[in-house]
């Protein structure tokens, strides 16, 4: 049984209105897929908060909603000569005050795909323990 969630689609669209379409696409436990999409602003960061909004709805839905992430934001930053995305996620129904943070370094190619790894980096340690402590 594969202890970890699988990265295995990402497409971003930009839209002409000005707007970006992320849709990611996970395998976990049951080899199926699970998508999530997301339509958001078409700005860099807006792009970058589409892409780890559509990762969150996958998960959501990878989990049959046992688990319940809210993203409380995403950050592009230069670090060692790269791109470093960070994302910050809270857990409302399990410990209000818990904060999880992923981070993922990113070519300069395609930094909303970041953020979606990024995403998983920051879930993928609990979401591993709550399948084994069943």
């Amino acid at each position: 049984m594969p202890d970890r969630v699988r990265f295995a689609e990402f497409a971003m669209d930009r839209l002409p209105n000005g707007r970006c379409r992320a849709r990611v696409v996970l395998t976990w436990i049951d080899d199926q897929d699970h998508v999530g999409e997301a339509e958001g602003l078409g700005s860099q960061a807006g792009e970058l908060r589409c892409a780890a909004e559509a990762c969150v709805t996958a998960l959501t839905k990878a989990v049959r909603g046992e688990v319940k992430f809210e993203l409380l934001g995403v950050k592009a930053v230069r670090a060692f000569d790269a791109n470093v995305i960070i994302v910050s996620l809270a857990l409302p129904n399990d410990n209000p005050g818990q904060r999880l943070v992923g981070c993922y370094l990113t070519p300069d190619v395609d930094p909303s795909r970041g953020a979606a790894l990024a995403v998983l980096n920051a879930t993928n340690r609990i979401l591993g323990n709550r399948v084994f402590m069943r």
